[in-house]
Parts: C-alpha cells; sequence; structure tokens
C-alpha cells in the first residue's frame, strides 16, 4: 500500500462526509507517519514500512474489539467497522500450504534437523508482514514433529 494512496482515500472520504472511514484511514496515516519518523524515513515511506503500520493498526484494533464489554454494543460496533474499514488496506497474508511451501523449499537442512529455534529466526525475518506469526510458528512445529 502507498502512503498517497491512503491520503487520497482520506479526502475522498472526507469528501464523502464518511466519518468512519476518514477517521480509521487518519489513525493509518497517523500511525505509518509516527513509524517513518521513528526509523528516519519521514520523507520517502517505504510500502513495506505502510503496510506494517497497517497490521499492526490492524492488531490493535481487533484486540480492543476482543476486550470490549458484550453490553457495549455500540462501542463494539464502532469498533468493528473500524476494523472493517483497515482490513481493505491490509495486505494479503499467506496461507497455511503457502509458508508450509516456502520453508520447505528455502529451509529444507533446517527441517531436517528439527531445529525449530533456528527455522522460526529464518522464516520470521524473511516473512515479516507477509504472514500471521502464530500461525508460522504453528506449520514449525507440525514440521519439526
Amino acid at each position: 500500500m502507498q502512503m498517497e494512496q491512503l491520503q487520497k482515500d482520506m479526502i475522498t472520504a472526507m469528501k464523502a462526509r464518511d466519518k468512519v472511514r476518514k477517521d480509521a484511514i487518519s489513525s493509518l496515516v497517523s500511525a505509518v507517519k509516527k513509524i517513518a519518523i521513528d526509523e528516519g524515513c519521514r520523507d520517502d515511506i517505504p510500502e513495506e514500512l505502510v503496510d506494517r503500520a497497517i497490521l499492526k493498526e490492524m492488531k490493535l484494533v481487533k484486540e480492543q474489539m476482543d476486550t470490549c464489554p458484550e453490553e457495549r454494543v455500540e462501542l463494539k460496533a464502532g469498533y468493528q467497522s473500524t476494523y472493517d474499514v483497515i482490513k481493505d488496506y491490509a495486505p494479503t497474508m499467506m496461507s497455511e500450504e503457502e509458508i508450509k511451501e516456502y520453508i520447505l523449499k528455502n529451509f529444507s537442512d533446517a527441517v531436517s534437523t528439527k531445529n525449530k529455534g533456528m527455522i522460526m529466526k529464518g522464516v520470521m525475518a524473511d516473512l515479516k508482514g507477509k504472514a500471521d506469526g502464530k500461525l508460522i510458528n504453528q506449520v514449525v512445529g507440525d514440521l519439526c514433529k
């Protein structure tokens, strides 16, 4: 996802007076800018950084939905609508089969030793932002049995 695209979509949402969408995209833009400033690439923001910020925001909103009390229906609905907007911008994640195929193709020597720590170290570095860490851990655990 390009930073410019996020900003254009935020302007479109403002013009359409879509407050929920504008607020969700605005939180994404500010999260991206904060991470960019922290990493020192304020002017030229790479797509990888934008995707990472989107995934982080998506996880944060998901956490808010999970911890919200059931009786707070309107609050929970607000979190859900924000989550739905952010999910539209999230990068597609690798499936379990794709992760397994990737590991067997690129880390076959490590898989044969059944050293889970060594496999996880290499795989997590390569697939950061492309696949869910919990799913990677599960696949590696299955391969090391």
